[in-house]
């Protein structure tokens, strides 16, 4: 019994000590996202060509709105073009991106059992396009739901020729929507980690986080990767911790937006989360050998080492909090006397002041600093009840998607319908222009 006692009383302090590190990391990143000013750049004049590519599968309803989006962008209209990949659509995806003016690249499986999704579609159309390293400097992808500024490859071009052209560039996720609780807590997590994480590490020289949608890709890079190779369910952390690995360099853009549609639901919510936790559980065990590896040759960095270590694990904490409850009954049921609920004032201090400033006082700084929306009473109660909400409804995702982490096959498509007269992009006028007028 003293040994199962020493087993259990273990397990708790590993699962402890390394919540506690991945908390005052988080906290000592978060320093660095104080600062008001946000663009590191100089204005360039528009010189890099973009290639843009749209991945569908059944987005009838959006696909219109992107595609007019893109025609109506601030950058000159010889310098990119875009290109909607109907992937395996039942439905009028191509017919209406057409009649809208997009160029469309149908793909299909090649047999019924074939696997399908973003990245298989992404590789065939590169592959339909042929020399794009030689016609485009830069690729950039959006989701077939998304809404961008129109400022956005203006201001892309500037960081791509201002820095050295870097590898990737990532520009800073918005919202289309936020009502509803579900809606509210992935805008909630966007804003704060927009300034607090993204922004932070690039104001200290680290990779930022690669989203999935709104980011450049050097077409030079991408030629030498093979052309579109990753094949998790998160391309996008596939692409992050490879180009880490590679010692690339991926930059944040503060200034350029990109708007995403949540979803409202909570079983889409769990379907979504499922599929990253998932994709990244995948792409996270099967590269921690050779960070390692890269990290005893001297091969990466150490902040780059512990800053892609610690994102690669960030889920790992929805399960050491189950790992620490289950541990803790345990003990308590072999332990006699133990108090299993033993609180102190000190201690609930603590909790009640890191908790309120490291997400409801960051939150709301960062949704005035950056959106310049004030702080409401009236959102208290959701942001808590969500927070909780999340942190039980996260444990049961990420426990699934961790199972399920061998399976990089089967897509789930979230639905889209927000339409974009419900939501605008912001204008942006170019200083020379805006002279002029």
């Amino acid at each position: 019994m003293e040994l199962l006692r020493g087993v259990l009383q273990t397990i708790i302090a590993v699962c402890s000590g390394w919540l506690l590190l991945m908390m005052v990391y988080q906290l000592v990143i978060g320093l660095f996202g104080f600062k008001k000013e946000v663009k590191d750049y100089r204005d360039h004049d528009p010189e890099s060509r973009f290639l843009v590519l749209i991945p569908a599968h059944n987005e009838e309803k959006v696909i219109g709105d992107i595609v007019r989006n893109l025609q109506e962008m601030d950058y000159p209209r010889e310098l990119y073009d875009f290109y909607v990949i109907a992937d395996n659509c039942t439905d009028h995806t191509a017919e209406t991106a057409r009649a809208a003016g997009a160029k469309v690249i149908e793909t299909r499986k090649e047999t019924p059992d074939s696997p399908t999704g973003k990245p298989i579609a992404l590789r065939k159309a590169l592959e339909a396009l042929g020399d794009y390293q030689n016609r485009y400097d830069l690729m950039m992808i959006f989701d077939a739901d998304n809404l961008m500024d129109k400022n956005l490859f203006r201001e892309v071009n500037s960081q791509y020729l201002d820095k050295g052209k870097p590898d990737l560039i990532q520009c800073y996720l918005g919202a289309k929507n936020k009502k509803g609780v579900v809606a509210w807590f992935y805008y909630t997590g966007y804003t704060l980690t927009n300034r607090f994480f993204d922004l932070a590490k690039h104001r200290l020289g680290l990779n930022c986080v690669i989203g999935g949608t709104g980011f450049a890709m050097t077409t030079s890079y991408l030629h030498e990767r093979g052309g579109w190779t990753t094949m998790s369910l998160t391309e996008d952390f596939e692409i992050q911790v490879e180009a880490t690995m590679e010692g690339r360099r991926i930059l944040w853009n503060h200034v350029a937006r990109v708007y995403d549609e949540k979803p409202t639901s909570m079983r889409a919510s769990i379907r979504q989360k499922i599929r990253w936790g998932q994709g990244h559980w995948f792409v996270a065990l099967t590269n921690t050998g050779r960070l390692f590896r890269l990290a005893f040759q001297g091969k990466i960095s150490a902040g780059e080492f512990i800053s892609l270590l610690t994102y690669m694990y960030s889920l790992s904490a929805y399960l050491l909090v189950l790992v620490q409850a289950v541990a803790t009954l345990a003990l308590w049921a072999v332990t006699p006397d133990m108090q299993l609920f033993s609180f102190s004032f000190t201690g609930l201090l603590s909790g009640a002041v890191i908790f309120i400033y490291s997400y409801l006082f960051l939150f709301y700084l960062a949704d005035w600093m950056d959106n310049r929306i004030a702080f409401s009473l009236r959102t208290i109660p959701v942001m808590v009840g969500g927070f909780f909400a999340n942190t039980i409804v996260g444990i049961f995702n990420q426990l699934v998607g961790l199972i399920r982490c061998r399976d990089q096959q089967h897509w789930v498509k979230t639905e889209h319908e927000i339409r974009a007269n419900t939501m605008q992009p912001r204008e942006h006028r170019h200083p020379a222009k805006a002279k002029a007028a």
